[in-house]
């Protein structure tokens, strides 16, 4: 009796589109607002990307994702000065985000969401990333606001999958039980885990094709594996 769909973005509901002059100018931002004089690649790759490793270790660890400021100050650009950094730091933020590239809606991605919606779904993003201000952006450029009764972020509640807490967010924001809810996510070891954690009555792992395969284990194994987006559609027929 699914009633609510849960998406997770990053290599879910959202794919990274690369395009290297995007990436480079994001990597110029970084060190202009840093205040650093140096080689925007150079000092990324050999300064920004280690210290962010380091972070992510933390972060993964203890389920948990760090406000801004402090991932700024403590972790990527503690060696700087604090008030430039904090003032900064929600543009450093978005800056980092397009180090990676462009990232856009997988392909049918917006039809299907909207077609899950117009069956009768209640829907929701669930989402590990940093920064406050990409994703509000993002919906409503792309006029997608109106379809997800609640967006949680890592970033905003600071809790990070697997734990089953920001699954719990989002229940209680949409009236769901986790037995009526189904998720959808690209990692078996978080967004699965985390699904099933949680209580959830459905999973549905993304595997697009060219990402590398993940190992199934009995505690990370979804009830259905789909290769593209749309075909949400054939396994939510409708409430």
């Amino acid at each position: 009796m699914i009633d609510t769909v849960f998406v997770d973005l990053g290599d879910t509901f959202r794919v990274i589109r690369k395009d290297e002059a995007y990436s480079h100018a994001a990597r110029k931002r970084i060190c202009e607002l840093l205040g650093v004089d140096a080689d925007p690649e150079t000092y990324y790759h050999e300064v920004i990307e280690p210290r962010y490793d380091r972070y992510r270790e933390w972060a993964l660890t203890f389920y948990c994702e760090a406000p801004v400021k402090v991932l700024w100050t403590r972790w990527l650009a503690y060696d700087l000065p604090r008030e430039r950094v904090e003032a900064a730091a929600d543009e450093l933020t978005w800056a980092y985000r397009k180090t990676k590239g462009e990232r856009v809606v997988t392909d049918g991605g917006i039809e299907t969401v909207k077609e899950l919606y117009r069956r009768g779904y209640t829907l929701g993003i669930v989402s590990d990333l940093v920064g406050v201000e990409e994703v509000d952006d993002w919906l409503d450029r792309d006029q997608l606001r109106p379809y997800f009764k609640t967006v949680q972020q890592s970033s905003v509640c600071l809790i990070r999958k697997p734990h089953p807490a920001i699954y719990y967010y989002a229940l209680e924001e949409c009236g769901s039980l986790p037995e009526n809810t189904c998720y959808v996510g690209d990692n078996l070891d978080r967004d699965i885990v985390g699904a099933k954690a949680a209580g959830l009555g459905m999973t549905i792992a993304v595997q697009y094709p060219g990402k590398k395969p993940q190992t199934i284990t009995d505690a990370n194994r979804p009830d259905h594996i789909i290769t593209h987006f749309s075909q949400l559609l054939d396994l939510l027929p409708g409430r």
